[in-house]
């Protein structure tokens, strides 16, 4: 991971320039993003708002080298990676990116372990070290012993810290989770942030795309667009999910009782 990261350099991880991108639909040009310049330092943590149509989904495509900008320039810790070919970005993304999605794209066949397992498989990674590197993530989410099972075996925050371990195998610097906690639960929602805000202690770099202002409340930097452009780019103290997690009891609770009154039989 450190070397990924070249921390040190001075060097900010993400720098863009003027990007822009325009599709094609018919006779019709779409501008989804129209000009933007960002920055962002290693061990940051990112919040990317929007409204539907506002460019983040577009603008977290780029910056997780999935797609190409029409025009500007990306340097992803120091190297221009706007005009790589698709081979070149299926490379970079291995190496420093780790995807977490809304619906957690497990393979429903495969056990938690080998989910997780996935990426270093496409590295070529030799067998006993994807088990070792895979069980050890697991682990780091709370999921140690429950490596054989199978997604439909799995809660929906057990499914969701899989999708986290699988992105967190790779020792990239940059967790990229794209509304992380949009199908749990209150609490489960707690104990994932909790997790990704640990990633920020570790130095990476964790960038949240979300439209809903009570998660990104968990960065302390919040980036938000409006019609393919940056309209807002503020610093904020962030809430602690650990904190909020303590204070949420669990599901199905026993109420607490008085002690029974002086004299009163029990």
């Amino acid at each position: 991971m450190a070397a990924a990261q070249a921390p040190g350099d001075g060097r900010p991880l993400i720098e863009m320039r003027g990007i822009e991108r325009t599709y094609v639909m018919g006779d019709n040009e779409v501008r989804a993003l129209r000009g933007v310049d960002l920055t962002i330092e290693r061990g940051a943590s990112i919040a990317i708002m929007g409204t539907s149509g506002s460019g983040k989904s577009t603008l977290m495509n780029i910056m997780g080298c999935l797609d190409q900008p029409t025009k500007g320039s990306y340097l992803l810790n120091g190297k221009d990676v706007a005009k790589l070919s698709r081979a070149q970005l299926a490379d970079v993304r291995g190496r420093m990116i780790g995807f977490v999605f809304q619906s957690f794209n497990l393979l429903s066949r495969t056990t938690a372990l080998e989910n997780v397992e996935m990426p270093l498989l496409y590295q070529g990674v030799p067998a006993g070290e994807r088990h070792r590197r895979a069980r050890r993530a697991l682990e780091q989410v709370g999921l140690t012993g429950r490596e054989d099972h199978h997604p439909n075996q799995l809660s929906g925050g057990q499914q969701q810290r899989v999708a986290i371990a699988r992105a967190l195998v790779g020792e990239a610097p940059i967790i990229m989770a794209d509304e992380p906690t949009g199908n749990l639960d209150t609490r489960t929602s707690y104990e994932v942030m909790a997790i990704l805000q640990g990633f920020i202690g570790q130095g990476k770099t964790v960038i949240l795309v979300t439209h809903e202002a009570d998660i990104a409340a968990y960065a302390s930097r919040v980036i938000t667009l409006r019609d393919g452009m940056v309209i807002d780019d503020k610093q904020q103290t962030p809430i602690s999910a650990t904190e909020a997690l303590a204070a949420t009891p669990p599901p199905h609770a026993p109420a607490a009782t008085a002690p029974p009154a002086a004299g009163a039989t029990p």
